[in-house]
């Protein structure tokens, strides 16, 4: 859609998941990208393609702890009849000044140390004596004890090819070569990537900064007593889990009352820190629904916000809008807790996704076999019902009813069930789609 509502925001017309959420998206604007340090790059996707700059690894180096020596030197060797090579000096990892192996000779060699100017292999310390003069059992002792003095010798009881236990320089990777794409999220491996490149900074796409508010005065916050007709706050965090979960920094503001004043001032105090505000509750038609009252009678320099019905089940009442003077996006969702949950599924997660520039925006579906009906569904509606997934033998369970309140159930659900518009009845064993609601 082309982001403009004017043609499209008459009050009775309903609007499908699909029409709603493109239009969300077409009117984000994604924030510049940031230059960060690794471990604050962390769960962030990168901005720009990126190539090594030298080689990986950048010089020939031991595999092992043993001896760097030539081949032909050791190519006759037997437990029977070891091959005798003189002692020279020991090279460890950081090593800069290196002895030069000739025939006959041996250079005792640490595990990532540069192999020294005339060796071609290495032997491990297991296939010699350890330069003790006794058999291969006593060499783990001996190469763990003092560095040996040049000149002593060693025996090598097996034989080693040209090239074993080499990491060659470039071997990983050569100069030039891609290192990482644009759109990948950047996680531990990565990181250890860019390190190893000898990167301090990265550019990538932020996370987004999202805020979560809860609307209602009959809410109470957790820990605290409840009083007549009160519940406890339960969406403002499954909400901020929820933005965290799909890669953002959010924020608790917490319950706001039915106030329109309260509201606008909650709203208003974080926009310093807002790069999207999520509201739970407040969205539908009746006469304390305070989102809606306030955020529709918004002026043209506050921003807009439309609300919406949806051809959904549940999730229905849907408000979308740009407000304040950085034009900030703002979800208001509706407040029973699996409506509320759902609906930041299906809008919310895919706003953060984008902003954020992710690779995967809209989490993956599958076809699963339901293993019993699942009732009544309103025609026109797309319904999403909880359900537990089995993805090895393909099957869903539904949990708990179609109830927008049913916590519980929600809790012990990992997937949505899609019922689509044109159906009413789903039997058993039907094939139907499925959102998992796993990490990824």
């Amino acid at each position: 859609m082309n982001g403009s509502t004017d043609r499209t925001s008459h009050p009775d017309r309903v609007w499908s998941v699909a029409e709603h959420l493109d239009d969300v998206l077409a009117r984000l604007r994604p924030p510049a990208p940031v230059t960060r340090q690794l471990l604050d790059a962390q769960g962030c996707v990168l901005a720009e393609d990126l190539t090594v700059p030298l080689p990986l690894p950048p010089f020939d180096n031991s595999s092992m702890d043993g001896y760097a020596v030539r081949a032909a030197d050791v190519a006759a060797a037997t437990e029977a009849s070891p091959a005798p090579l003189t002692v020279i000096g020991d090279v460890a990892a950081g090593s800069d000044e290196l002895p030069t192996v000739g025939p006959g000779q041996a250079a005792r060699i640490m595990t990532g140390a540069p192999v020294p100017p005339g060796a071609d292999a290495v032997v491990p310390v297991e296939w010699t004596d350890g330069g003790t003069g006794q058999g291969p059992a006593a060499t783990m002792r001996a190469h763990s004890a003092a560095p040996q003095d040049a000149g002593g010798e060693v025996r090598v009881h097996r034989p080693a090819a040209a090239g074993a236990h080499i990491r060659r320089a470039g071997g990983d990777a050569q100069a030039g070569d891609p290192a990482l794409s644009a759109g990948t999220v950047l996680g531990p491996t990565q990181l250890g990537l860019l390190a190893a490149l000898g990167l301090d900074t990265v550019t990538v796409h932020r996370r987004p900064r999202v805020v979560v508010l809860s609307t209602g005065s009959e809410l109470v916050p957790p820990g605290e007593p409840l009083g007549p007709g009160q519940i406890h706050d339960s969406n403002s965090f499954q909400l901020t889990a929820a933005a965290r979960e799909a890669g953002a920094l959010a924020y608790r503001v917490g319950a706001v009352a039915d106030d329109a004043k309260t509201l606008r001032a909650a709203l208003e105090d974080q926009y310093a820190r807002a790069d999207v505000l999520v509201t739970s509750g407040g969205v539908s038609v009746g006469a304390y629904d305070v989102v809606k009252e306030t955020l529709a009678d918004l002026s043209s320099d506050e921003g807009r916000v439309e609300f919406r019905k949806l051809a959904m089940q549940p999730g229905k009442p849907q408000g979308f809008g740009l407000i304040g003077p950085d034009r900030i996006p703002l979800l208001a969702l509706p407040g029973n807790p699996v409506s509320s949950y759902v609906s930041f599924e299906l809008f919310v997660r895919p706003v953060i996704r984008t902003l954020m520039g992710h690779p995967e925006v809209h989490r993956r579906t599958a076809r699963a076999r339901v293993t019993e009906p699942l009732g009544s569904s309103p025609r026109g509606r797309r319904q999403f019902l909880r359900g537990s997934y089995d993805p090895v033998a393909g099957t869903v369970t539904p949990v708990g009813g179609s109830g927008s309140h049913l916590v519980k159930a929600m809790a012990h659900a990992d997937a949505l069930i899609v019922v689509p518009e044109d159906a009413t009845e789903v039997p058993a064993d039907a094939t139907v789609e499925v959102i998992p609601l796993g990490h990824h």
